[in-house]
C-alpha cells in the first residue's frame, strides 16, 4: 500500500511538472525587407509572372508622319517566340538560335524591354550595378521624384554598357527614363512612361513619348494569358 501511495505521489508531481513548464514561444521570423529593384517590379505586377503562359504585344513607333510595327507571341515557360511582321512570321526556341533567330531576338529583346522593363531589374540585377536616389528632378515633368539608375555590364548581351535613368514615385511605378548609350553622360533618349493599362495584374505603359513631341512609342494587342 505505501509503495502504490508512493508512486501515486510521483507521478502527481510528475504530471504537475509538465503542466507548470511554459510553453516555448515562437518567434516569427520578419519578411526581409524588399529591395528597391523588387519594389519597382512589384508594383508593375511581378508577383504573377510565375502564371503566365503567352504574353502577346505589338511594338508600335510613330515618328511625324511614319509608322512602324512588328508583334511578338512570347511563351515564357518555354521561351518560345513567334515575331511577326508585314514580312513574315518567325517561331523560335531562344535557347536553340541559329543566325537568323539571333538577329531577330535583338529586336524581341529592344521591343520586350520597353514594355516590361520593370521585371528586368529583377532578371537581370546580376548584370549591372545601380544606384538609389529619393529626391530628383525628373526632365520631362520636372516634378520631384524617387530616381533608379543602372549600369550594365560591358560584357554580354545585345547593347553592353548602356545606361537608364528611371524616375517614379512613391507608388514605385515608372513615370519617365533616361536611356544613355555606353553609360555617356548625355541622354540617347528621354521619354514618359504613360498610360498605363492593367491586364491580369500587370501594369503596363502604353506608350512613351518624347517631350518635344512628334514621337510615340507605344503598344497595342497587349494580352496575357495565365494559367
Amino acid at each position: 500500500m505505501k509503495s502504490t501511495l508512493f508512486l501515486f505521489i510521483c507521478l502527481s508531481i510528475s504530471l504537475l511538472a509538465c503542466k507548470a513548464e511554459p510553453k516555448k514561444s515562437v518567434i516569427a521570423e520578419p519578411e526581409p525587407s524588399k529591395s528597391v529593384l523588387e519594389k519597382i517590379a512589384s508594383a508593375h505586377g511581378y508577383d504573377n509572372w510565375n502564371t503566365v503562359k503567352e504574353f502577346h504585344f505589338t511594338f508600335n513607333v510613330d515618328r511625324d508622319s511614319t509608322h512602324f510595327e512588328r508583334s511578338w507571341i512570347w511563351k515564357p515557360k518555354t521561351n518560345q517566340v513567334t515575331a511577326m511582321s508585314s514580312n513574315d512570321t518567325l517561331t523560335y526556341f531562344r535557347k536553340e538560335m541559329d543566325s537568323v533567330a539571333y538577329k531577330t531576338n535583338g529586336g524581341f529583346i529592344n521591343d520586350r524591354y520597353w514594355i516590361i522593363a520593370p521585371f528586368n531589374l529583377v532578371w537581370d540585377q546580376n548584370g549591372f550595378e545601380y544606384e538609389h536616389s529619393k529626391e530628383e528632378i525628373a526632365p520631362i515633368s520636372n516634378k520631384l521624384m524617387q530616381k533608379l539608375t543602372i549600369v550594365y555590364s560591358n560584357e554580354g548581351g545585345y547593347t553592353p554598357g548602356d545606361a537608364y535613368d528611371f524616375y517614379f514615385g512613391d507608388d514605385f511605378i515608372l513615370r519617365e527614363w533616361v536611356f544613355r548609350k555606353g553609360n555617356q553622360e548625355e541622354p540617347s533618349m528621354t521619354t514618359t512612361w504613360e498610360n498605363y493599362i492593367e491586364i491580369e495584374g500587370f501594369q503596363l505603359a502604353q506608350d512613351h513619348k518624347k517631350p518635344e513631341g512628334g514621337f510615340n512609342l507605344n503598344f497595342t494587342n497587349l494580352k496575357v494569358v495565365t494559367e
